[in-house]
């Protein structure tokens, strides 16, 4: 079977995001200072085949673990859809 992971990886709430900042920064200075506390992450989707959904799991979350977020600064959540 074929899915798609839809996964969302983010700054630590702990950790400075330095992009963010800039973003808010630059949104108070265009007259929007109702927005506030921007982070900035990745959005990455991607597709697997995989017998079921419990082994796409496993392989995304694998991936998530291994080389798409570094565990140290971020953190991530994922969807799995049957394709």
């Amino acid at each position: 079977m074929k899915f798609r992971a839809e996964i969302d990886i983010m700054p630590l709430k702990a950790l400075l995001d330095p992009q963010g900042k800039a973003v808010t920064s630059s949104l108070k200075n265009l007259n929007l200072s109702e927005i506030e506390n921007v982070r900035i992450g990745k959005h990455i989707t991607l597709e697997i085949e995989a017998a079921d959904k419990a082994i796409a799991n496993s392989k995304v979350e694998e991936a998530c673990k291994k080389i798409l977020a570094n565990q140290l600064m971020e953190s991530f959540v994922f969807e799995i859809i049957e394709a």
